[in-house]
């Protein structure tokens, strides 16, 4: 019986993840408490997702903390070898967040992470073990890059190595991170190691800004998915920093989930680092999101700017995909920028619009 874990479960990445899995006849035992809800507020809230996740075939929920190790034993150790897949999705994801709490956001970040890679090598060390890891690893080094000012968006010298984005290659050291950048780079080192010192299949996807037509953006977190709900609602928006020039790119989480897949299928061991975004096929800066989702929905965006930028936060990131489309050339981006928007708009605009009475 092929099962696969999830962790975050009933987050954007997780949700998508377990959907995929059950479409596939695979056993999915997601395991998540919901602890956005803590972070970020009721709004926040994965209960939902949660419910339909529990109808699927094939799923199965878990309802603890990925905090508790003997909660995590008592999954690994009734199925045992059956499983072939961990995707670790669960964790702290913001910046501010992180500096109020440390202590917590290094036990959900690095913490967690080590537990869970431990219990995968006592129970089921052929699985595969992807993690959900970020660019934000890389600290503000991206920042040092020779960028140039255009009408609407920071690009990169065209001159420059990194022309066609960021590559896995880039320092994580000698920079300022963020708390939450270095607890997530420290389970992002624990799952190369793993690989490396123990010969597992693991894998850290140093992921862009995932989104997608489930994510639960919040201020604190969930850029296009808070943005388009702000447009549609009509609450303020705040854009800090950079001008509203600061660059990102996007990638809708089912693009995402087939990258996981295609690293399930065919596995490279000895902690393989891979960058996955948008790249050069989906991204966009802050000024030109607001464009476009104003475009899409119609509506017009009440926004103010701050210029006191988010600590750690990038000026420009692009995400150099070619070392995982290289090992792995059957992937493809289904979603641009545009269809991604329309994706989130069109899911969730029935819902905005009640909120926004």
């Amino acid at each position: 019986m092929t099962t696969a874990i999830v962790t975050g479960s009933a987050g954007l990445i997780g949700s998508e993840t377990a959907r995929t899995l059950c479409g596939r006849s695979v056993t999915v035992v997601g395991i998540d408490n919901d602890m956005r809800r803590v972070f970020f507020g009721d709004e926040a809230s994965t209960a939902g997702v949660r419910e339909e996740l529990r109808a699927l075939r094939g799923y199965r929920h878990v309802d603890a903390d990925i905090r508790d190790f003997a909660a995590l034993e008592r999954v690994f150790s009734e199925y045992g070898s059956d499983v072939e897949l961990v995707v670790h999705t669960a964790a702290q994801p913001s910046h501010d967040w992180a500096a109020r709490d440390p202590l917590l956001d290094f036990d959900v970040n690095a913490t967690a992470t080590l537990k869970l890679l431990e219990l995968t090598r006592r129970h089921c060390p052929d699985a595969a073990f992807v993690y959900t890891s970020t660019n934000k690893v890389y600290g503000d080094t991206p920042n040092t890059l020779p960028l140039v000012e255009r009408e609407s968006r920071w690009d990169i010298d065209p001159s420059h190595p990194y022309a066609q984005g960021i590559p896995e290659s880039m320092s994580i050291d000698q920079c300022l991170h963020s708390l939450f950048g270095a607890s997530k780079a420290a389970a992002d080192i624990a799952v190369q190691e793993y690989g490396r010192y123990f010969g597992m299949n693991t894998a850290s996807f140093r992921c862009g800004c995932l989104t997608g037509p489930q994510h639960s953006g919040a201020e604190l977190h969930g850029f296009l998915a808070y943005l388009m709900k702000c447009v549609c609602t009509g609450r303020k928006y705040t854009v800090f920093g950079y001008k509203g020039k600061q660059v990102r790119d996007n990638i809708h989480s089912a693009d995402v989930v087939s990258a996981f897949l295609e690293y399930w299928q065919t596995p490279r061991s000895g902690g393989q680092v891979y960058n996955l975004g948008g790249g050069l096929f989906s991204n966009c800066s802050m000024l030109e999101a607001i464009e476009q989702c104003e475009k899409i929905a119609g509506r017009k965006l009440e926004w103010t700017y701050s210029p006191t930028n988010r600590i750690g936060d990038h000026i420009w990131y692009v995400s150099d995909l070619r070392k995982f489309q290289n090992d792995y050339p059957g992937w493809r981006q289904q979603y641009g920028l545009d269809a991604l928007l329309r994706d989130i708009y069109d899911s969730n605009v029935e819902r905005w619009e009640r909120e926004r009475g």
